[in-house]
């Protein structure tokens, strides 16, 4: 009894403070604690999903780049994949920039421009655009210009690109560099790295004002042979003496070491640029260069009657015919 009491006294205390505790049953417990668990399970059961969709969001099941991870996307590509640039061998117009070679000078009459017959966009000879374009529109020019000039130099090359971007040609050939080489003496020839600088601007500015169109360069000729061939000619040495570039040319019947050295430093300085217009040419992925104008072994036959230095309307077509083979190539 006296230990009911103290339990009945504890017991009311209890009550006072907090809710009295109802000790279940065994069955009320055996209930109790299938919901408990149910509760618990079903707790967990979120718990781990959540934990699955994080885990997976945050690529820690593999990675969200994983290409095997991901089918085509609504365009129909797979992530990352960039479209391939492909060179177009049959372009549909053609602007043509560059010297007097270009120009077709002394390849008609002495002393003037012969446009008709050059080889890039001449109507008078099987030219670049008569090879490339339908004959309808290569006959009528209306889809070719030739904004060459006579005398230039690579620093003019910039502004024939600004009278090309006008028209939007989807081609551009390029022909520069002989005028560079060929000065009143080798001294006031182009420096290289100005050459390279000054060429480097003309075909960033080029394919920023013409970001898809193509382009050809065609490697400078190989004004040493040019003076080998020439001088068989006693008439030719004649002309050479008026003043036809003369870093080369200059007393052309000398064979002393002096002349000799002379000669050799314009043919390095020629390499020297060619050398630029490939490594320039070649970070551009829609331009070609072209070694085989500089290459080729042309005769007297090629060159003009008149000068003996530009090229003749045979040494015109002749030009087209490299330029077409480089232009139509599968690879570059």
């Amino acid at each position: 009894m006296r230990v009911s009491a103290t339990r009945r006294k504890r017991s009311a205390a209890a009550s006072s403070t907090t809710r009295t505790v109802v000790r279940p049953t065994p069955r009320t417990t055996s209930r109790t604690g299938r919901r408990t668990a149910g509760r618990t399970a079903g707790r967990a059961g979120v718990v781990l999903f959540t934990t699955v969709a994080v885990l997976s969001s945050a690529g820690c099941f593999g990675s969200s780049d994983d290409p095997s991870r991901h089918g085509p996307t609504r365009a129909g590509k797979t992530p990352g994949a960039k479209r391939t640039i492909v060179w177009n061998t049959r372009p549909s117009s053609i602007a043509s920039l560059g010297d007097s070679i270009t120009r077709g000078f002394d390849a008609c009459s002495v002393l003037s421009d012969c446009p008709e017959v050059s080889w890039s966009t001449g109507t008078d000879v099987e030219s670049l655009a008569q090879r490339l374009l339908p004959a309808t529109t290569a006959r009528s020019g209306t889809h070719s210009w030739n904004f060459a000039k006579t005398g230039a130099v690579v620093a003019d090359l910039p502004g024939q690109i600004e009278a090309a971007a006008a028209r939007k040609p989807k081609l551009i050939t390029v022909m520069i560099g002989a005028n560079d080489a060929c000065r009143d003496s080798v001294d006031e020839m182009t420096a290289t790295e100005q050459f390279r600088s000054t060429f480097t601007s003309a075909l960033t500015r080029l394919r920023r004002d013409l970001p898809k169109t193509q382009v050809y360069v065609a490697s400078v000729p190989d004004l040493k042979r040019l003076w080998s061939e020439g001088r068989k000619n006693v008439f030719g040495r004649q002309i050479w003496k008026l003043g036809i570039c003369p870093s080369m040319l200059k007393n052309s019947e000398h064979l002393d070491a002096a002349s000799n050295d002379r000669r050799q430093r314009v043919a390095d300085r020629v390499t020297e640029y060619n050398k630029v217009l490939k490594d320039v040419c070649g970070r551009d992925v829609l331009c070609r260069y072209d070694p085989a104008v500089h290459e080729y072994r042309f005769t007297t036959s090629q060159l003009s009657k008149w000068d003996w230095f530009h090229p003749s309307k045979a040494g015109q077509q002749q030009l087209a015919e490299m330029a077409y083979r480089r232009i139509t190539a599968s690879t570059s």
